[in-house]
């Protein structure tokens, strides 16, 4: 890392924009990818961010090629690290096993993307259970005392298993019992109309999967140990249920409003003088925009809030909507409560998940990465403490 000299330990957005060389638009960029951390002034209505962030940036042209540094990059959407045959994204396009994300889902189903994702060729469904009420979370650790390790264990059966983990999560989240497509399922527990419901039905295709997002390489990592399918899934659902990732919803839902009360520029303005970063906008994949978003966008009219809010976001950091703020649409204009979003987001991606889970099973290899230690060491043996 370069040192700055008589750097404080926070800097200003004037200032920070001076040592990294950049545009508001990239600052805020870096700031909701996790590489600068930003805070609010307590003094102020502005953002503050973190100088040894900013050091950071600025030094990576200054930095040689050192291992450890390559192998630090991969961490935080770097060069890919972890081989797999199920999904990318390349330039610009989603790509599920060699197909168009967004062309399938045009008229496929999840289960359909599952026997897809999973190599079945049985033409499964998922057979809702009628459970007692319970969460995502609960549905799928009650499987853990009756499951079986992934490791060794036969394709046939990992999908079985995978059948069961997601179907437990759709009954967690209310989809009625029995072996409906899950989109119809969910239509019938929000009174869709059949447009809205094959609205939700692309959108369950269009997030089943996205490479190695956080919730899948959690997936993976604990698939790498041998663990269960569903506890697999349960570390997936443990990191999608963050903020910076499937909790992105819910701040923009926050956005949305104060955009209300205090009208989309404001609360725009406001967003970014806070937290450096509008939740629903801009995705480091996507640099011409979120072709899920697009895709589903494409197909509802937004209402004047939203369109608003959009054109702000655009004028104030030139990013355009992702995902979250394509669910958010659908979920304002067919009503539907404030955790449909995750719902939705949760669903799609389970099936993901348990792609990632037996592909990584077979590979019998332990994901272990090393830690790069910054603490004290010990004094060198036979020297003075």
């Amino acid at each position: 890392m370069i040192h700055l000299v008589n750097m404080q330990e926070w800097l200003d957005r004037a200032d920070a924009l001076r040592v990294l060389g950049v545009k508001a638009q990239t600052l805020y960029a870096y700031v909701s990818r996790g590489m600068i951390e930003a805070r609010r002034d307590p003094g102020g209505r502005h953002s503050l961010y973190r100088s040894e962030d900013v050091a950071a940036l600025t030094g990576k042209r200054q930095r040689s090629r050192k291992p450890s540094m390559i192998a630090e990059g991969s961490m935080a959407w770097g060069e890919p690290s972890v081989t797999t045959t199920i999904c990318t994204v390349d330039r610009g396009r989603l790509i599920y096993r060699g197909a168009d994300a967004v062309a399938l889902s045009r008229d496929a189903t999840l289960e359909e993307i599952a026997d897809l994702l999973w190599e079945s060729s049985d033409g499964g469904t998922f057979d809702v259970p009628s459970l007692t009420p319970t969460t995502p979370f609960l549905a799928l650790a009650a499987l853990m005392p009756g499951s079986e390790a992934s490791a060794g264990r036969v394709r046939e059966l990992l999908c079985r298993d995978a059948r069961v983990a997601v179907s437990h999560l759709a009954a967690a989240c209310g989809v009625p019992p029995g072996t409906a497509a899950l989109h119809e399922g969910l239509a019938h527990l929000w009174s869709l109309d059949a447009g809205q419901a094959d609205l939700v039905r692309q959108a369950l295709v269009l997030l089943a999967d996205h490479e190695l997002n956080a919730s899948t390489f959690a997936t993976r990592v604990a698939a790498s140990t041998g663990a269960p399918i569903a506890a697999c899934m349960l570390a997936g659902l443990s990191a999608l249920s963050g903020p910076r990732h499937g909790g992105a919803s819910t701040a923009l839902l926050r956005l949305i409003d104060e955009a209300a009360r205090a009208g989309p520029r404001e609360a725009v303005q406001r967003r970014l003088d806070r937290d450096g970063f509008l939740p629903g906008f801009g995705h480091p994949l996507y640099p011409n925009g979120d072709v899920r978003a697009l895709a589903l966008i494409g197909r509802q009219p937004l209402d004047p809030l939203m369109r608003e809010l959009q054109d702000c976001a655009l004028d104030a950091t030139g990013t355009l909507p992702n995902i979250d703020f394509a669910l958010t649409v659908l979920a304002r204009a067919a009503g539907l409560p404030r955790n449909a979003p995750f719902t939705v987001f949760l669903l799609g991606r389970s099936v993901g998940w348990a792609a990632h889970a037996m592909e990584q099973a077979r590979h019998e290899r332990l994901i272990r990465p090393r830690a790069r230690y910054e603490g004290r060491k010990l004094p060198d043996a036979g020297q003075p403490s």
